[in-house]
Formats: C-alpha cells, sequence, structure tokens
C-alpha cells in the first residue's frame, strides 16, 4: 500500500504571479497581503503544505513572511526556501527552532545553494558548502554537539537552547541536476526536489538519485514541481494556457527569465531544452505537459494541463515512478488554487510527508 501524498501550493513571494504572462500586474504584486491571501487560500483549500520561495533580488523576505504567515494559520505545513549563501548555519538553526515553535511544528524547509549576494562561488564548492550546512543544521537541530573541521566550516559548538517541537530537524527539501548538486542532494537532503519532467524522465531521476542516495547509505524521499492548469474540459484548459501567453512577447520572456540569479544552472538549461523538443506540437511535451509557462520563467518552466480526471491521471503517474511530494502552483495563484482545491484534490489520497 502506498504512502499518501504530499500535495502543496506555492505562495508568490518572488514576484511571481500574472493574468498574463509577461505583463506585470499591481494587484498581484508580491506584498504581505496578497502572499498572505494566498497561504490563506491554500490552508483553506487542503492544502498538506506551502512553499515559501526565496530570491534575494525579488519580493519578499522569506524568514520574515514565515514569522508572520505562521501565527495566520493553524494546519498548513510551511516550506520556507534559505538561501544558504545569505546565512550563518548556527545562526540559522536558531532561526529554523524558533519558527517551528512559533508554527507549533509545521516548518520544513527548502534549502538552496546560493551565492553570497554581490559575490560569485563556482558552483563545485558552492554544493559543498552547502552539504556542510546541511550538515551542521541536522546536528544542532537534532540536539548535538558540532564539531566540524570542513572546507567552508570550522566550529566546535554546543546546540542553542532552543529547540523544535520535534527536538529534530525539520525535512530538508533540495534540488539540483548538477552532478555536484545531485551529489549534495543524496548526502544531505531528506526530500529531492526535481522541476517538470515528462513520466520517464522522472523515473530516470528517482532511479539516479536513488542510486547515488545509496553510496552514503542513505533513502530519498522524491518531490515534484510543476505549475497546473485545470478546468471541466481540456478545451477549456488549453485555451486557458494559451491565455496565459497572449500577451507575451519573445523580448519580454528573455527579460524574465534573465532577472533571476539561477539562469545559468543545469535546471534551467534543461527545461529549456524540454521546452525546444515540445515546440513542435504546440509546446506539449507529452500528454498534458505543457512547457509554455518557461518561454515567461526562468526555473520551473512547465504545467501540468487537462480536466480533473487528465490532471489527476498525470499525478498518479508521477507517483507511480516513486514521487511523494508535489508542489504545485497557477497563475494567478489564488484563482487556481481554487480551481485545483475544488477540482483535484478531493480526490488524491493526500497529507503530509512522513520522513522516516
Amino acid at each position: 500500500m502506498k504512502n499518501p501524498i504530499e500535495v502543496s501550493w506555492f505562495s508568490a513571494l518572488c514576484d511571481d504571479d500574472y493574468e498574463f504572462l509577461g505583463q506585470p500586474d499591481p494587484m498581484l504584486a508580491s506584498s504581505w497581503e496578497h502572499c498572505r491571501n494566498i497561504v490563506l487560500a491554500a490552508e483553506k483549500g487542503g492544502f498538506d503544505n506551502i512553499l515559501l520561495p526565496s530570491g534575494y533580488t525579488l519580493g519578499l523576505d522569506t524568514t520574515a513572511f514565515a514569522s508572520a504567515i505562521a501565527t495566520l494559520t493553524t494546519r498548513i505545513k510551511l516550506l520556507m526556501a534559505v538561501r544558504i549563501g545569505e546565512s550563518w548555519p548556527p545562526q540559522l538553526a536558531r532561526q529554523i527552532a524558533t519558527l517551528d515553535q512559533i508554527s507549533g511544528g509545521r516548518l520544513n524547509v527548502n534549502i538552496i545553494s546560493s551565492d553570497l549576494p554581490g559575490d560569485k562561488m563556482d558552483s563545485e564548492p558552492r554544493y559543498r558548502r552547502t552539504v556542510e550546512a546541511m550538515q551542521i543544521l541536522k546536528t544542532l537541530l537534532n540536539g548535538e554537539h558540532l564539531s566540524i573541521d570542513g572546507e567552508h566550516y570550522k566550529i566546535d559548538l554546543d546546540p542553542p537552547r532552543m529547540k523544535t517541537v520535534s527536538g529534530k530537524c525539520p525535512p530538508l527539501y533540495f534540488g539540483g541536476l548538477s552532478p555536484a548538486a545531485k551529489d549534495a542532494a543524496a548526502e544531505g537532503c531528506d526530500v529531492y526536489l526535481m522541476w517538470p519532467e515528462t513520466v520517464q524522465g522522472a523515473k530516470d531521476l528517482v532511479e539516479d538519485m536513488t542510486a547515488r542516495a545509496a553510496k552514503f547509505g542513505r533513502t530519498l524521499k522524491y518531490g515534484f514541481r510543476a505549475h497546473v492548469i485545470v478546468r471541466e474540459t481540456e478545451a477549456e484548459a488549453r485555451a486557458y494556457a494559451n491565455r496565459l501567453l497572449s500577451k507575451l512577447d519573445a523580448q519580454q520572456g528573455d527579460a524574465i527569465r534573465n532577472k533571476s540569479l539561477d539562469t545559468q544552472t543545469f535546471g534551467v538549461a534543461h527545461q529549456a531544452e524540454l521546452r525546444a523538443q515540445s515546440e513542435a506540437n504546440d509546446g506539449y511535451l507529452e500528454d498534458n505537459l505543457w512547457t509554455g509557462i518557461g518561454r515567461a520563467r526562468s526555473g520551473c518552466g512547465a504545467a501540468i494541463v487537462g480536466d480533473p480526471d487528465q490532471v489527476l491521471a498525470k499525478i498518479e503517474a508521477y507517483r507511480a515512478v516513486g514521487i511523494e511530494a508535489f508542489i504545485l502552483s497557477g497563475y494567478p495563484h489564488i484563482n487556481e488554487c481554487d480551481m485545483f482545491a475544488r477540482y483535484v484534490l478531493p480526490k488524491l489520497d493526500h497529507g503530509r510527508l512522513v520522513i522516516d
């Protein structure tokens, strides 16, 4: 018997909400009020978790937002993104423990292997630094003495007095496609996140990461980050997808993609490759997987598109190859959150992800 899957929504803290892709809308700009309302809608709709993204140049500060929204929610878990390049891990451990206390034990952490703003580090040492940081967080948040003599951190330190509700480190979610990123995930994280893939591509990646983790004596859970467009009929869903792009030109799309700090990563390049492969089929890479989103967005660049049964079947297909956590979003985020909660979520066997 399969475990329930975790179904998460996305709060657009990073200036990523539109009615028409590429057309900034003051009503949908990242603000405390707007992003708060997305989280509250997701909790009301029954989602298990919500991703609170982080980008230095874009939108709101994630840690400050998480602290505030934790006091306004009661059930939904908060997947707070943290940029390792901007943090000192022992201090981050204390922040995580405090936020977990504020939320009543509802905090998850999305690790981002970022640079320090204004300072560029080569990717391989940056990922090695991220592994060390994850080790530091797990040690301190598990209440253990830290003694690390690493490449990037040399610290001898007792854990902070403030502990998480469980007394353990919250689950660490992490993604990346370069060899160094995959090895970092295999060694340090709990949930490996992938951006949109074909079903076969997701299966291949699960098998690859399972083998890499086994070399460290570890097992991973797997998550899938994608957009979604669900309507009563497939024709309506496809028409809405076309509407999203109806005011976008190529120059606008390039400008939006280049605003992000991750535009040169393996993952972004792979999303562009998938988009190129789908051009001959109106942007559909395979049944109900549309890459048009990536024309105006760096990173996660495809959407599951269809009627409720088609969207459900696509999610179950990914589940069958080992995906246990889904992080979904749609435009505008509050509207699509309601659509998915109305048409698909009640049909899914879902709940909080259990980390052994």
